[in-house]
C-alpha cells in the first residue's frame, strides 16, 4: 500500500519505537528529583536535549520540549511578542504560514496587536525585498516557515533572517516540514518543530529560543523546561523523538537525491498523463519528497477517495475536501487552482515501483471523476459573441466546469460571464484563465453574495 502523506504525519520510525520501549522502564520518574530514579530520568532527558540541539544547530540550553509542535508555535510566538512588547505590537507573517502560526497571529490581533501579511509568488515563496519592506520600527516579531507544508517550496529563510537582523527584529521559524532534511540556515532567533513530522511519536514538539532574544513565557508559571513549557515531561516520547530525528537525518542524507528524482518524475509525467493539470510549487527550491498538483474539473474529495480505494493515501488543499468549502489559504495566496488538488509526500525508503503504480492509477481516477461531473471536452471555437452562465448555488468545481463548457461556444475574443456565489470561484476562475491561456477581465459584486466573473476567449 502507498502511504504518500508523510507531510501530515510520518509512520513511527523503527528507531523511535525501540527508543520508546527502552526508555519506558527508565524514564518514568520525575527528572526534577534527586533520588536514583529521578537522576536516571534526568540523564535521559538531558541526552535527548543534547541530541535534538545538535540536529537543530543550537545550544542545549536554548531548546525545550513541548507537548506538540502546535504548542511550540503558540508559546514561541506569544512569548516573543510579550518579550518585545516595548519595541511594538506589530507581527509580520507570510501569507502561507501553517495554520498554527496564523492562529497565533489572529490571537495577537484580537488582543489589539497588528499583523502585517507578506504575499507570495505563484511558487509560494516570499520575495526577500517585500518581506524586508514589511519590517517596521515597531515590528516586534517576524515569522517565516522554512518550507511550505502544502506545496513543498523552500523559503529564503537565510536571506530574510539577515534582513530581520539588520532591522533588529527576531525571526521565528516554523521548521516542522524541513527538520528531517537538515538544520535551518541563517541567523534566525526562534524555531519550532514537531516530532510526528519526522517519524517520532505524536505529542512531542520542540521550541528553540536563542540566547539574547527577549522572551516572556505566557500563561501560569511552571518550573518545567526553563519555564517555557508547562507540564510533566513525557521522557520516553522525548527520547524517541530525539533518537528518530538523528536516525532520519542519516537516512535523509542518503535518500534525498533518490526521492527528489521520484518527485521530479511525478512533476514531469502527471501533466503528460492527465490533461488540464497544474503542478504547483517551486520546481527546484523545494523539499525532496513533496509534490503537489491540481486537476481541473474534478471533485477533490472524490479523487482522494478513489485513490484511497486504489491503495494510495494522499492529502489535498482542495476546497472540495473541506467542510467549509473554502480552499487552502496557501493555494489562495499563490493564486493557483485549488480544485482537484493532490499533495503527494513520499516516505523514506519508498520503492520506485510504487510511484510508478501511482502514475498508472491516477489518469483513470481523474478521467472517471471528470466523466461523472460532465467536464468539458476541447473543441473548435464557437460563434457566440457573449454568453452568461448562471452558476448560483453551485460549489467547486462546478462553476469552473460550466465556464469550461461555455468558453467553447464563443468566438475568439468573445466573452463568458459566470455569475456565482461560491467564494472559491474568486480563486479558481482567475487561476483557470491563467492555466488555459484565456483573459480574466475581472469581477463585479452583485446582490445576495453573487459575483459576476468575466472571461475573454483567447486564440
Amino acid at each position: 500500500m502507498g502511504y504518500f502523506d508523510v507531510a501530515s504525519g510520518a509512520p513511527l520510525h523503527d528507531v523511535a519505537r525501540q527508543a520508546l520501549l527502552a526508555s519506558i522502564d527508565e524514564g518514568w520518574a520525575d527528572p526534577a528529583r534527586l533520588y536514583r530514579e529521578g537522576r536516571r530520568a534526568r540523564l535521559l532527558l538531558d541526552a535527548a536535549r543534547e541530541a535534538a540541539a545538535e540536529a537543530v544547530g543550537c545550544r542545549p540550553d536554548e531548546l525545550v520540549f513541548t507537548s506538540s509542535g502546535t504548542r511550540a508555535v503558540h508559546e514561541g510566538v506569544a512569548g516573543a511578542l510579550a518579550g518585545r512588547r516595548r519595541a511594538g505590537r506589530r507581527l509580520a507573517v507570510s501569507a502561507v504560514e501553517h495554520s498554527a502560526v496564523l492562529h497565533s497571529a489572529a490571537a495577537h490581533q484580537g488582543a489589539g496587536g497588528v499583523v502585517d501579511e507578506v504575499g507570495v509568488d505563484r511558487t509560494g515563496a516570499v520575495r526577500v525585498a517585500e518581506y524586508a519592506a514589511a519590517l517596521r520600527p515597531d515590528t516586534a516579531l517576524a515569522a517565516l516557515q522554512s518550507a511550505n507544508h502544502e506545496v513543498g517550496t523552500v523559503q529564503p529563510v537565510e536571506e530574510v533572517a539577515e534582513a530581520c537582523r539588520e532591522a533588529g527584529v527576531p525571526l521565528f521559524v516554523d521548521a516542522a516540514q524541513s527538520l528531517a532534511w537538515g538544520p535551518v540556515p541563517g541567523p534566525w532567533s526562534l524555531l519550532a518543530g514537531s516530532a510526528h513530522k519526522w517519524g517520532g511519536p505524536a505529542g512531542v514538539g520542540l521550541l528553540v529560543v536563542r540566547k539574547g532574544v527577549r522572551f516572556a513565557p505566557q500563561g501560569p508559571a511552571d518550573e518545567r523546561e526553563s519555564g517555557r513549557a508547562a507540564g510533566f515531561e513525557n521522557i520516553p516520547a522525548i527520547v524517541a523523538a530525539a533518537a528518530s530525528l538523528r536516525a532520519v537525518r542519516a537516512e535523509a542524507a542518503a535518500d534525498s537525491a533518490r526521492l527528489r528524482e521520484l518527485t521530479a518524475r511525478i512533476r514531469e509525467r502527471v501533466p503528460a498523463l492527465v490533461p488540464d493539470v497544474e503542478v504547483v510549487g517551486d520546481p527546484e527550491r523545494r523539499l525532496p519528497h513533496l509534490v503537489t498538483f491540481s486537476c481541473l474539473y474534478v471533485d477533490g474529495e472524490t479523487v482522494l477517495h478513489e485513490l484511497d480505494r486504489a491503495g494510495f493515501s494522499v492529502s489535498s488543499g482542495s476546497s472540495c475536501t473541506s467542510s467549509t468549502l473554502t480552499p487552502s489559504h496557501v493555494l489562495r495566496a499563490m493564486g493557483v487552482v485549488s480544485e482537484g488538488n493532490v499533495r503527494v509526500s513520499l516516505p523514506l525508503g519508498v520503492e520506485a515501483a510504487e510511484v510508478e503504480r501511482f502514475l498508472d492509477v491516477l489518469p483513470g481516477v481523474v478521467s472517471g471523476v471528470r466523466e461523472k461531473l460532465g467536464a468539458p471536452v476541447a473543441g473548435p471555437a464557437g460563434s457566440a459573441e457573449a454568453v452568461t452562465v448562471d452558476a448560483l448555488g453551485m460549489v467547486c468545481p462546478q462553476p469552473v466546469i460550466e465556464l469550461g463548457r461555455a468558453i467553447l461556444s464563443v468566438r475568439v475574443g468573445g466573452t463568458v460571464t459566470v455569475v456565482a456565489d461560491d467564494e472559491v470561484a474568486a480563486v479558481d476562475i482567475p487561476a483557470w484563465c491563467f492555466t488555459q491561456g484565456h483573459d480574466y477581465l475581472g469581477a463585479t459584486p452583485g446582490p445576495d453574495g453573487a459575483t459576476s466573473y468575466v472571461v475573454r476567449r483567447a486564440p
